[in-house]
């Protein structure tokens, strides 16, 4: 019982904040304006704030574990892979398959890693292996969504540009990418050991601390249940796939390698938590609909808190956290 109010208390503050976005804008609170200001600010300031922050806290030259990194790299890779290819035969519209891939694959490693990790572990066990987790498969989930959306493209679908072009495109986008930038900056900033001035780490925290609350409303206010209601089947398949199918999968392969405790419910945040409301705002700026990756972030916060307590709860009885 205790697991699930562990659970219950990450996952639906996530979702009630997106209900209240939608109430926000139902009642002229904010309007559509706001929401777009709000992507793009998420997108260019706040979340590679955030991305930053969890790359320069972490010691990488005494906590780094190579192994680790490696794996989480691996299985990241193996997911996008799969949950493209369970896109491309088993959606009839093919123009949702990037937002299904991304919605299936993508973790809330950063937004919800550290609320899961400071419940199970409140001691801080557990901050320095989300941090590898965050470098084993952000920026991989990343640079896969902005090659999945770019070649994917509505634009794509018109025959507008050539193969040549569209792939240079995507490559600027990839380059060009902000959330890419703050990882790779940070993982150099730790690395080199640069000191962490106070008022420059308080301020970055500050902007930081906007990413989850603006994204989830921004999400709310434009999700729209009749338009979710001719995207139900994909976002089941979606939340079957994240929630289930990947850490039935990939779980037992970490438990076979040795891991327990912080770094296995890290690759369990990692495989089977909520799809992380970056991906809408990421949809949104590269000029996707976005409905149904509103629906997989909602539909998998909301089933999560079942899911997640019913992983930990196996751990458990079976001793390995």
């Amino acid at each position: 019982m205790e697991d699930f109010i562990y659970s219950v208390n990450a996952t639906m503050p996530v979702f009630l904040v997106m209900v209240l976005g939608g109430i926000l804008i139902r009642t002229k609170m904010i309007n559509h304006e706001f929401v777009e200001v709000c992507n793009r600010f998420v997108f260019r300031i706040t979340l590679p704030c955030m991305l930053f922050l969890d790359m320069w806290k972490m010691d990488i030259r005494s906590e780094f574990s190579g192994k680790f990194v490696l794996f989480c790299f691996a299985v990241s890779g193996l997911s996008v892979i799969a949950a493209w290819l369970l896109g491309r035969f088993s959606l009839k519209d093919q123009s949702l398959l990037a937002e299904f891939a991304q919605g299936s694959y993508r973790g809330s490693v950063a937004v919800l890693g550290g609320a899961f990790l400071h419940n199970i572990f409140p001691n801080g066990e557990g901050g320095a292996v989300i941090g590898q987790v965050i470098i084993g498969c952000v920026p991989l989930y990343n640079t896969c969504a902005v090659l999945l959306l770019a070649l994917h493209h509505p634009d794509r679908k018109k025959g507008e540009g050539s193969e040549g072009g569209l792939m240079k495109k995507t490559a600027m986008e990839v380059l060009k990418n902000p959330l890419i930038d703050a990882i790779v900056l940070g993982v150099i900033a730790s690395y080199l050991g640069l000191p962490r001035i106070t008022l420059v780490e308080k301020t970055m925290a500050s902007v930081a601390s906007l990413t989850s609350p603006l994204a989830l409303l921004a999400i709310g206010a434009e999700f729209s249940l009749e338009k979710a209601k001719h995207c139900i089947k994909p976002t089941l398949l979606a939340c079957l796939f994240k929630l289930v199918i990947q850490p039935a999968v990939f779980l037992p392969v970490a438990v076979m390698l040795g891991w327990r405790d912080e770094w296995l419910i890290s690759l369990l945040i990692m495989l089977g938590a909520a799809t992380t409301p970056s991906s809408y705002v990421m949809a949104r700026n590269m000029g996707h609909e976005g409905v149904l990756t509103a629906s997989c972030i909602a539909a998998t916060t909301l089933f999560s808190a079942v899911t997640v307590t019913f992983w930990i709860y196996l751990g458990r009885v079976l001793g390995l956290v």
